[in-house]
């Protein structure tokens, strides 16, 4: 599996289970919750990577760490693996992030990426080492950095926000896209501490910059209009957290599935 392929909307949509039980919209019941959340993402079916995350709220602020490895055949083909973290503190309606970071290593090949944010603006991002720009490459502006969610923090909503229809601003520390979430009904779903129905949203695709133009995944993507991503309520905290994604590709469909919701 490359990391890196289909870029940051695969970020943004395989790690951001990880919240669903440990944020509030209101007071926080402990000086300090930690939390352990699983997850299996398949290709056609078959097993391609596992991830685990580890999530530690104190005194308003939070911290999410995760690990993402490669398993099955994507194992056998190109062994994969990744960290990720993002830190900040827990707003009334959103989670502002203040530091985002992500590792990650395919076959010999790696890469470091580090973001600084300051109330939803990106005051510093680097990467390591520096992604040599090719031709036509859409460069990400000052302004393309203002009002921006990380891939980590970006889909977590409070229990009245409105889920879909939603349009957010993510930056990766490299690209900048759009990912416009449009209703498409309720279905049942259950897992290891959930059982009932979620809302399911339609996921659009739409790079801004940060990428090569004419790239052949980047248009796959943004011409999809059969992506879905499927949002479960986690009383015990008020808010609802993704549980269920599906991005189709030319080998058969991306999935990831939350295997524990709370608890």
């Amino acid at each position: 599996m490359n990391w890196r392929k289909n870029g940051a909307v695969l970020t943004a949509l395989v790690s951001l289970t990880v919240f669903t039980t440990t944020l509030s919209t209101g007071r926080l019941e402990a000086a300090e919750i930690r939390h352990n959340t699983d997850y299996s993402i398949s290709l056609a079916g078959l097993p391609i990577a596992k991830a685990s995350f580890r999530t530690k709220l104190d005194s308003g602020r939070y911290r999410i760490s995760g690990t993402l490895k490669s398993a099955g055949i994507a194992d056998i083909l190109s062994s994969t693996s990744g960290q990720t973290s993002v830190s900040g503190t827990i707003g009334r309606d959103r989670l502002n992030a203040s530091e985002y970071s992500m590792r990650y290593k395919s076959g010999k090949k790696g890469r470091a990426i580090d973001v600084q944010f300051r109330n939803g603006t990106v005051t510093s991002a680097t990467m390591t080492p520096p992604r040599r720009i090719p031709k036509n490459w859409v460069p990400v502006t000052k302004g393309d950095m203002r009002n921006v969610v990380d891939p980590l923090s970006g889909l977590i909503f409070p229990a009245k926000a409105r889920v879909c229809p939603k349009t957010l601003p993510i930056f990766d520390g490299e690209s900048r896209l759009d990912l416009k979430l449009s209703p498409k009904g309720t279905k049942p779903f259950k897992t290891e501490g959930f059982s009932g129905d979620v809302i399911v949203c339609g996921v659009k695709f739409v790079p801004k910059s940060g990428y090569r133009k004419g790239r052949e995944d980047v248009e796959y993507l943004r011409k999809l209009e059969s992506m879905e991503i499927w949002f479960a309520m986690a009383e015990t905290v008020n808010v609802y957290a993704p549980v269920y994604v599906r991005i189709p590709t030319s080998l058969g469909p991306v999935t990831v599935w939350a295997t524990k919701f709370g608890g």
